[in-house]
């Protein structure tokens, strides 16, 4: 194995990244980009899974109300997950590399179940494994998710890719006076109710000790650079 800071690095792709320049769904170029980079950094030495979210096409939270339960919805986004990292594997196999998407929402005739060591035994044969269905339980975000199969498979470093380059104190979208941080605990995080990822992603990576890194995915090369321990990132650590 190279001498690379986090040998094996799990990337969580929102679900609006893949849309580009499209209003939903899916924009074929820019999951052929992710895919990619992905690619790049197997190329690196790192093994890598991905948790892909479904804000593309659905998300749970947002269409929950008073004629759909919040268990149901949360259901149809952890599928939408699916059909992401389905289109997502066919490009990384596109690109060159092997992948494997495990969903955590048993449907054998479209993926595999997931289970840690099945999954373990796909990273170490070198494949992408892109992990679907959220947890498989409602009220859990995609974020949480992440944080969650990183810690079962042993993984050292998160990468969260956003919109944004890095973590801020406030959406610089909307606030031009908020602050950048360049590194930050899970403690601080936390009591900074920052919006980056929920507050029970932060806590399970505080309780696991794994490092976030957080980086806009709209930078080339990103997901290489930093999987690599460069590039500009906020690093959200113990």
């Amino acid at each position: 194995m190279p001498d690379l800071p986090y040998p094996r690095i799990l990337v969580k792709v929102s679900g609006e990244a893949l849309m580009g320049s499209e209003p939903f769904g899916l924009h074929p170029p820019t999951v052929a980009r992710i895919a990619r980079e992905l690619v790049a950094a197997r190329a690196l030495g790192c093994e890598v899974a991905v948790v892909v979210g479904g804000g593309n096409i659905l998300r749970g939270a947002r269409v929950a109300g008073e004629d759909l339960d919040r268990s149901t919805a949360d259901h149809m986004g952890m599928l939408a997950t699916v059909m992401n990292c389905l289109a997502l594997e066919a490009a990384i196999e596109k690109a060159g590399e092997p992948a494997r998407t495990l969903s955590a929402i048993p449907m054998p005739t479209v993926c595999e179940p997931y289970a840690r060591q099945p999954a373990m035994r796909h990273l170490r044969r070198g494949r992408v494994v892109l992990l679907a269905g959220g947890t498989g339980n409602p009220y859990f975000t995609t974020d949480t998710g992440a944080v969650l199969r990183a810690a079962e498979l042993d993984c050292d470093a998160v990468l969260k890719a956003t919109t944004v380059d890095g973590v801020y104190s406030a959406d610089p979208k909307l606030d031009p006076n908020a602050t950048r941080y360049e590194r930050l605990t899970h403690d601080q995080a936390l009591a900074y109710d920052l919006k980056v990822m929920d507050a029970a992603a932060f806590a399970l990576a505080r309780e696991a000790a794994l490092p976030i890194i957080v980086f806009s995915i709209r930078e080339p090369g990103a997901i290489v650079a930093a999987a690599k321990g460069e590039g500009r990132v906020t690093v959200v650590s113990p």
